[in-house]
């Protein structure tokens, strides 16, 4: 097969049963490369076709304290007090600038994703999978040691 720009979903079907037949190529072949070819054309597709907004940001903040092994509690210092975390985990208050600073500067949430709109616009899985590239903030390793 000769690998051509994927322009629709027959396209892309097609590519992607190639892409199958082809799993167990050996780098640097002719159906290595190929293979090489065809899966940058579906990623290329799949951004086009079927892109992923940003995840919600209550559900990051929630994610990562999870993920820093941290409780509700331990987000006073970002938040400003015990009711506005409550409030801003129960989606009564919305994020401020001063707290979307702290939260990306100590806990190494992306600001692009803290500043999107709280709303349920993805799946959770959807937004999980997104969560799991978030890399730990220099700040928020030394909380960890501490």
């Amino acid at each position: 097969m000769t690998p051509k720009v994927i322009k629709t979903e027959a396209d892309y079907d097609i590519a992607l049963g190639r892409i199958n037949d082809l799993m167990d190529a050996d780098p640097g072949t002719p159906e290595g490369d190929e293979l090489e070819v065809l899966v940058t054309l579906v990623e290329l597709y799949e951004k086009k076709a079927h892109p992923i907004g940003l995840p919600d940001p209550i559900e990051v903040i929630k994610f990562r304290i999870e993920q820093l092994g941290m409780k509700h509690k331990d987000l006073i210092p970002f938040l400003g007090s015990r009711t506005k975390v409550s409030e801003v985990l129960s989606r009564q208050r919305p994020l401020s600038i001063a707290m979307i600073r702290k939260l990306h500067e100590e806990l190494g949430i992306p600001a692009e994703v803290l500043l999107q709109e709280p709303g349920p616009k993805l799946a959770k899985a959807v937004a999980g999978a997104e969560l799991g590239a978030l890399s730990l903030g220099r700040n928020a390793e030394t909380k960890m040691a501490t």
